[in-house]
């Protein structure tokens, strides 16, 4: 089965025909209520909050945010950003409460440091993974977003990311986007093994010093049964820095690799890269 995110970019692929097919499905709306409700329960937030909206559609899960009763916290502010014009207008046409915003979440978040307590996203971020020309790196998109996300939650902040990796390898390169970003990370699967198993991406803004978060991200994701906390940065600790001859093949490879973590262009690498040139004159 085809996957939407191989066939044209977001923006592109929920024109005005799919919004409304994806907005007035009964199925898709009842799935997205159940995430969106299991998303809020990894929040464990306790009273209302501002939360942003990551790839918010036409607000099917903002309406959710809205409408939480003040007994479970409720109800929360929302802010939502999405790329699809299409999408947004629909929720403008719904009057949802949520204030929306048209950006590429590849780019970044424009918001002010530490502006939400809060984020959910439901299945928007694996868009990232699909890079749609080879000037575009999904590397960088993926940095740009979690830097972007992780300064605009406050301290202790939660975000909770639900999405389907194509692959081990789409999995590995958002968790480790994320950690490499600052967030204390884990996934939990939901139904695991089964064509209904959901992936969930918990992302946390360290507590304080006092709460004993320090660096050990490890500590960071509490309360949290049958999720898995990933570290990456200790594999990297413990591989040391490798020293390259300046100007090497070696050396200029990961000097690349460097400047595409940070959301850099950079040129494909080729059997040339590196190679001395010969004197023309």
């Amino acid at each position: 089965m085809s996957r939407p995110e191989d066939t044209l970019p977001p923006d592109l692929h929920y024109n005005d025909t799919e919004a409304r097919k994806y907005t007035t499905s009964s199925r898709i709306q009842t799935i997205q209520a159940s995430m969106t409700h299991r998303a809020l329960e990894l929040l464990d937030i306790s009273s209302p909050s501002m939360i942003l909206d990551i790839g918010c559609g036409s607000g099917l899960s903002g309406e959710i945010l809205s409408s939480i009763d003040p007994a479970d916290g409720g109800p929360h502010i929302w802010v939502g950003m999405d790329i699809s014009a299409s999408m947004l207008d629909i929720a403008l046409q719904r009057d949802v409460e949520g204030d929306l915003m048209l950006a590429d979440i590849g780019q970044g978040l424009p918001f002010r440091a530490g502006t939400f307590d809060a984020a959910i996203s439901i299945s928007a971020i694996q868009w990232l993974c699909n890079a749609e020309s080879s000037e575009v790196s999904s590397t960088g998109r993926l940095t740009r977003f979690f830097n972007g996300l992780y300064a605009s939650l406050k301290r202790g902040g939660r975000a909770v990311c639900q999405f389907y990796p194509k692959n081990e390898q789409q999995r590995t390169m958002i968790s480790g986007a994320a950690i490499k970003a600052g967030f204390g990370a884990g996934i939990l699967e939901d139904d695991p093994g089964t064509k209904n198993a959901k992936l969930y991406l918990v992302l946390t803004v360290g507590g304080s010093a006092e709460e004993g978060a320090g660096e050990d991200i490890t500590g960071v994701v509490k309360n949290l049964d049958g999720v898995d906390v990933l570290d990456a940065r200790r594999k990297h600790k413990e591989k040391g820095r490798k020293d390259f001859k300046k100007g090497s093949k070696a050396w200029i490879l990961s000097k690349k690799e460097q400047m595409e973590r940070k959301g850099k262009v950079v040129k494909h690498s080729s059997k040339y890269t590196g190679r001395k040139r010969n004197i023309a004159f």
